[in-house]
C-alpha cells in the first residue's frame, strides 16, 4: 500500500542497518516521510544516553537520507515525547514502526481519535539481526558488542579462543 504521508521515529544514535531498514520501508510506502528524532532531554528521560547530540544525530540522518534516498520528500521533527507529528497532523496516514514500538500505536490512535483524526495504519518492520542473531541496536554499538552492520566486535585479539592457562 502507498500513502501520501507516513511517520516514523527513533533516537538515531549511531545509524545502523536497523535504522536503514526502517527508513527504507518508510520511503517505500510513503510519498512524504515525517521522521521524529528523540530530543536529548527525552532520550535521557527514557533512560537512553546517546553518544551523539540531537544536532549530530539529525545531521547524520540527513546525510544518510540524501545519500541513500536522493530526491525524496522528508522532514525531521524533534520528539519530546512518544507521539510527535503523527499524532498532531491529520495528513499522516500511516506509521512505520519496529515491533518494539508497535505497542504504542493503539494509544496514539486514541489520541488521534480525540482530535477527530482517522487512525494510523501500522507498518511493522522486523528487527535486523546482527551476526549473533540478536537485534542490531545503538545500545549494542555503544557497548562495543557490534558495529553498525551487525558484525561482532573483535575483542582483545582472542577471536573466540580461550587464553592459555598461566603456569
Amino acid at each position: 500500500m502507498r500513502y501520501k504521508t507516513v511517520a516514523t521515529g527513533g533516537t538515531f544514535d549511531h545509524i545502523h542497518r536497523g535504522h536503514i531498514a526502517l527508513l527504507t520501508k518508510s520511503f517505500e510506502v510513503g510519498d512524504r516521510v515525517v521522521i521524529g528524532v528523540t530530543s536529548d532531554e527525552f532520550a535521557l528521560k527514557e533512560g537512553k544516553n546517546p553518544d551523539q547530540s540531537y544536532e549530530e544525530r539529525t545531521s547524520a540522518l540527513d546525510a544518510v537520507i540524501k545519500e541513500r534516498f536522493p530526491g525524496r520528500n522528508f522532514i525531521v521533527a524533534k520528539l519530546d515525547d512518544y507521539f510527535g507529528p503523527g499524532i498532531v497532523s491529520p495528513d499522516v496516514e500511516a506509521i512505520v514502526v519496529s515491533r518494539e514500538t508497535a505497542k504504542r500505536v493503539p494509544i496514539a490512535n486514541r489520541l488521534r481519535a480525540a482530535n477527530g483524526y482517522s487512525p494510523l495504519e501500522v507498518v511493522v518492520v522486523d528487527y535486523v539481526l546482527a551476526d549473533d542473531s540478536r537485534p542490531i541496536s545503538s545500545t549494542r554499538i555503544r557497548l562495543g558488542e557490534i558495529d553498525a552492520e551487525g558484525r561482532l566486535a573483535r575483542r582483545s585479539g582472542l577471536h573466540g579462543k580461550r587464553p592459555l592457562p598461566s603456569s
